[in-house]
Formats: structure tokens, sequence, C-alpha cells
């Protein structure tokens, strides 16, 4: 039988690692959560089809950086503000755009702070006030019922927070989470993500407050953010419309006919 200074011993230990553990989450997630590759300053984009790139100040020490793609002022329907994943920067969402632009959408991605060509300290409250800039430059040129609010996995806090404070024709989601405190737990349950996660991006409150109408894109084979968050957050509002794609991943949607269709449906 294990003495009792001998079984002390080992939940002190236990508890040690559980702390250990919790600091290193804590003070590491930044890299768990995100995967920039930034871009220098003199950078130059190089896209197939037509596009205007925009530095714009922020503050004196930051730049938020934009791609613009475009479409012929006499066939445009409007813009599409895509906030894109955690992933590298603009370049490698930028394949997306002809599915908006094809259908006579603009459409503007913003890169996070570190992202690209994007300066700055990155926070919660720093990229929702990028959002915010985003969606004021596309209301000095559109009214808000042209303006379709778009945000794929971590975009998809971004997107969900400016439908719950600003008009828009509608937000669209693809492969969302319900809650960045409910992704957390879902990967380290032993550990209270309220008090662990830098980051709350709460869609699950944001999408009560909707006006405008929201679709949900999820796949049922999404290995990163699981399905169940998107049907969680899909049933807070009778407004949201779930589309499943069966055995759709994370980051392949955009290869199944079904997403493809039902989002032209979406711009017409």
């Amino acid at each position: 039988m294990f003495s009792r200074k001998r079984i002390l011993f080992w939940v002190k230990l236990v508890i040690a690692i559980y702390v250990v553990v919790g600091v290193a989450l804590y003070f590491l997630q930044d890299k768990l959560l995100f995967h920039p590759e930034p871009l220098e300053e003199g950078y130059t984009y190089k896209f197939d089809q037509p596009f205007r790139q925009l530095d714009v100040p922020v503050t004196d020490k930051k730049n938020l950086s934009i791609v613009q793609f475009t479409v012929p002022d006499s066939v445009r329907k409007g813009v599409v503000l895509y906030f894109h994943g955690n992933m590298t920067n603009i370049n490698r969402y930028a394949p997306v755009a002809p599915l908006f632009t094809q259908n006579n959408y603009e459409i503007w991605m913003m890169d996070y702070p570190g992202f690209g060509k994007t300066t700055g300290k990155r926070s919660e409250e720093a990229m929702l006030e990028d959002a915010e800039v985003l969606y004021d430059m596309a209301r000095l040129r559109f009214p808000p019922e042209k303006i379709i609010l778009y945000g794929r996995s971590m975009g998809s806090g971004l997107a969900t927070y400016l439908a719950s404070r600003h008009s828009c024709q509608q937000l669209v989601l693809e492969t969302p989470y319900y809650s960045m405190y409910s992704l957390m737990n879902y990967y380290t349950k032993i550990y209270p993500a309220s008090w662990l996660s830098k980051y709350e991006f709460p869609n699950n409150k944001y999408i009560a407050k909707m006006i405008p109408p929201v679709t949900i894109f999820h796949g049922t084979g999404d290995e990163v953010i699981p399905f169940s968050q998107a049907r969680r957050l899909a049933a807070l509002s009778p407004k949201a419309r779930l589309i499943t794609i069966e055995d759709g991943g994370h980051n392949d949607l955009a290869e199944f006919e079904k997403f493809r269709t039902e989002v032209r449906s979406l711009l017409k």
C-alpha cells in the first residue's frame, strides 16, 4: 500500500503539472490559435483578377492591409467583407474571390495584426477595431443592403460581431465556432476556458442579436471545429439556416458543388 507521504507527493506532482500546463496554454495560446505569415512593406501582391491593395494607417504605429477584388462598376451588385481564418495571410484565401466577383460582388479582405502587411499588436479588441474600419470604408461606397458580411473560421467572430452592431444585407459563416471559450473547452476539457483564454469571440451572444438573415456552412467531417459547434450556433437564432456539407472538412468546402451552388444562390 502507498504511504500517506507517497500519496501526497503524487497529488502535489499532478497539481504542479496541471498548473504548469495551464500556464503554458495561457501564454502560448497566440501561437496555437494564430499562424501568421508576415510580408515585407514593399511586397507586391500578384493575382489573376483586378484588385486594389490599400495600406490604411490606423494609428502612427499600425497599418491595416486590405485587398479589394473588384468588378466593373456597371455590373457591381455590392461588396462582400470577407474575414479570413487563422493561417498565413490574404494570399491563402484569395483563390475564393472569383466565386464572388463572377457573381458581380466585390470582395474585400483584410489581414489581422501580424498577418501579411498588417502591423500592430494582435488582440481581440484590435481585430474588432480593424473590422469596424473595414465596415466604415464599405459604407462610404455602399448602402447597408449591398454589404454582405462573411466570416470563415476564426473570422466568423469578426463578421458576427459586425452583424450584431451594424446593418447589412446578410451574414454568412463558414466553419464557425460557437464561441472561442466553447472551442477551447473542446480541446482543453480539464481547464476553465473563461480563465484561460485571452480571446472570447462570443458568436453565441452576437447571433442572438441578429437582424439580418444568417447562413452557416459547415462540414460533417470538420477536423478542426466540430460540426456540433455550428449546429448549436444555428439553433440560437430563428433567422439562421445551417447548410450541411456531408464529409466536408475544415479547409475544403469550396471544392463541394453544393457549397458553390448555395453561395451563388445567396449572391442572387
